[in-house]
């Protein structure tokens, strides 16, 4: 098991974030400067740094979280935002 951390957006990543992160990481800090924090979490032995509720970063790529796009929309597999995913839609 791996365990996260946090830090404050713009101090250098965490010492656990592998260094393929650091380039998108400081690039989602310049397009959001409002930011406070970034976290730290491992899924399946991967790495996801996630800044406030506003992006998350992957070895993937980077994928926009609710709230960062247009409201009520979430990113989809793809990390595209997927507006007119219905189907959850059974769950109403």
């Amino acid at each position: 098991m791996r365990m996260g951390a946090r830090w404050r957006a713009g101090d250098p990543p965490h010492r656990g974030v592998p260094p393929e992160l650091h380039a998108p990481i400081a690039e989602q800090e310049a397009l959001h400067p409002g930011a406070s924090s970034w976290t730290l979490t491992w899924l399946e032995g991967r790495p996801r740094c996630a800044l406030d509720d506003l992006v998350l970063v992957t070895l993937d790529g980077v994928v926009p979280l609710q709230g960062a796009g247009t409201p009520g929309t979430e990113a989809g597999p793809g990390g595209a935002l997927d507006e007119d995913d219905e189907d959850d839609d059974w769950l109403s």
